[in-house]
């Protein structure tokens, strides 16, 4: 049952593609095919991202330990969606030009910022396996951090890459701030509990 479940989520995952395959090979995408891809391949690895971190809450309020199986899997996801995204812009936008790449990584902050969220997730990706977690113990939760790190500068790419603080990028922004605050929650209530007294334990 737990493997037929994850295989409809990978499916699920592909739709996205799926739709953006059949739209170029129609010619659905709009007045502008490549500035779409752009788009929704970056929108998905966002969304794919913010779900990820979804896992958690959802774990800890509903008490659904089931869910956390599908945590790797959606960030890999959103892996996928961002390796797209960055192939994509430098092929269509830079014609695969290393030295263009480097010179917007430099002089254009969007771009600064999608790069080091690219970069962030690359080590989580890689050491995603049962075998880096034995490997890495105790490390590998410390490393894994570095998502909320990413996430940030994802939401912050897409805002400054749209130029519009309303809508989609103030949406995502307020889920990340509600993850994150969720987390922040937990660890002070879990952390820093103030000992009962010989009165409150009676």
């Amino acid at each position: 049952m737990k493997r037929v479940a994850k295989v409809v989520v990978f499916l699920a995952a592909l739709v996205p593609l799926a739709f953006l395959i059949r739209g170029a090979l129609t010619g659905n995408l709009g007045v502008n095919p490549a500035e779409t891809i752009r788009l929704e391949t970056g929108r998905w690895a966002l969304k794919f991202l913010l779900l990820s971190l979804t896992i958690t809450p959802v774990r800890r309020l509903t008490g659904w330990n089931i869910v956390i199986q599908y945590r790797r899997l959606l960030g890999l996801f959103a892996f996928f969606y961002a390796s797209l995204h960055l192939i994509t812009y430098w092929a269509f936008d830079l014609t695969f030009s290393f030295g263009a790449m480097l010179g917007d990584i430099l002089k254009r902050p969007f771009i600064t910022m999608g790069f080091a969220a690219f970069l962030l997730m690359v080590p989580l990706a890689l050491t995603s396996t049962k075998g880096w977690i034995r490997r890495l113990g105790k490390k590998w939760a410390l490393l894994h951090r570095l998502v909320y790190v990413a996430a940030i500068c994802a939401v912050i790419h897409f805002a400054w890459k749209v130029k519009v603080f309303t809508g989609d990028p103030v949406i995502y922004a307020v889920i990340l701030v509600v993850l994150l605050g969720f987390r922040l929650i937990w660890f002070a209530r879990t952390n820093f509990r103030r000992p009962k007294t010989n009165y409150q334990r009676a």
